[in-house]
């Protein structure tokens, strides 16, 4: 089905001072697709982007873009072309007015994940994650006063531009990834992954599998501590910017370690403050905002907990992917640990 044969839901003006029809649907295709038509990308390249996201999140044009499959020059003509409106010139986003920026509060500039850039008389020319999104766009036109025309824009691009004028703190994923124009360097992920399996596949004890994790999680939060399970007993192993050692607990019901055990895979949300949770909060000097405890397994069964923390601020959900994978290479590596010890011990 082609946008033509589709019903409109509205009809707006385009930048060019053109009557648009906005769409109930954007088209038969979604963009991952739409690059394959394009040519611009492969079937099989798609499903590594796809992979991708599921680790680290963000928009499957970000993960396409990291992986540098295509620029992000290139995805936002695309953008362009699937959402059929103009894409923004990054030119015109470098140095935006404070008045311009004024024209839409942080609050909304946050909710609605839009950069207003230029204005002129009554019109607000606006960059969107979701240009076509003809509801937003008639509550930022209520909310401004002004005509908004939409552009599209990258979500790498976008997040970089809310964080250097609004303030609007990005999560950490994407503070390292970010490039093009501006001259700086897109992280290469997939050899960064490669190089931790690497890591994993030669360690020589428990410690260094550890090691490991302390350090590779320190990205995507500011605490992190391990925890083995011996028995009913749950012991401090290791931490960074917490400390661990002469921690012992039988976890009670309410306890943050028993909702991962239960779910048999990551907690994610808030240290409740209750008698299960006493230990580790008072561990931890108090209860954050928010944490992830990820339980450990080898051979199905459960050896460990991760549990990971940003204080004040939350995990973000690239974040406890991220170390939810960690904690899935740590099982086999646990497993030579042991297989080596045996050798050893002949």
């Amino acid at each position: 089905m082609s946008p033509s044969v589709l019903n409109p839901i509205a009809v707006c003006i385009s930048p060019a001072g053109k009557k648009e029809f906005y769409y109930d649907k954007i088209s038969a295709m979604k963009i991952g697709d739409a690059l394959i038509k394009e040519g611009k990308i492969t079937r099989d390249q798609l499903k590594l982007a796809l992979d991708r996201q599921v680790v680290f999140g963000g928009r499957i044009g970000t993960n396409i873009i990291e992986l540098r499959i295509i620029s992000e020059r290139e995805m936002m003509e695309l953008l362009s072309k699937f959402y059929r409106v103009p894409s923004v010139d990054v030119a015109q986003i470098n140095n935006i007015d404070e008045d311009v920026i004024n024209c839409i509060t942080p609050a909304i500039a946050d909710k609605y994940k839009v950069l207003p850039f230029r204005k002129d008389r009554t019109r607000l020319h606006v960059a969107m994650l979701n240009p076509r999104a003809f509801s937003e766009m008639e509550d930022l036109r209520f909310l401004t006063g002004f005509d908004v025309l939409p552009y599209a824009i990258s979500e790498l691009r976008l997040l970089f531009c809310l964080e250097k004028y609004y303030g609007l703190k990005r999560d950490m994923r994407y503070i390292s990834i970010f490039e093009e124009e501006d001259g700086s360097r897109i992280a290469d992920h997939e050899a960064y992954i490669m190089n931790i399996r690497e890591q994993f596949a030669t360690v020589k004890d428990k410690d260094d599998v550890g090691k490991i994790i302390l350090n590779e999680t320190k990205p995507y939060a500011k605490r992190i501590a391990m925890f083995m399970l011996r028995g009913e007993q749950i012991i401090g192993w290791k931490g960074r910017e917490i400390t661990v050692d002469g921690f012992s607990v039988i976890p009670e019901a309410g306890s943050v370690f028993l909702e991962a055990q239960k779910l048999n895979g990551p907690y994610k949300g808030p240290l409740q403050n209750n008698s299960g949770n006493a230990p580790l909060i008072s561990r931890l000097g108090g209860a954050p905002s928010e944490c992830c405890v990820i339980p450990v397994m080898m051979k199905g069964k459960l050896v460990a907990f991760i549990y990971a923390d940003n204080e004040g601020d939350a995990v973000q959900d690239s974040g406890a992917n991220f170390i939810s994978r960690l904690a899935a290479m740590a099982e086999p590596s646990f497993e030579m640990t042991l297989i080596r010890q045996r050798i050893f011990s002949l």
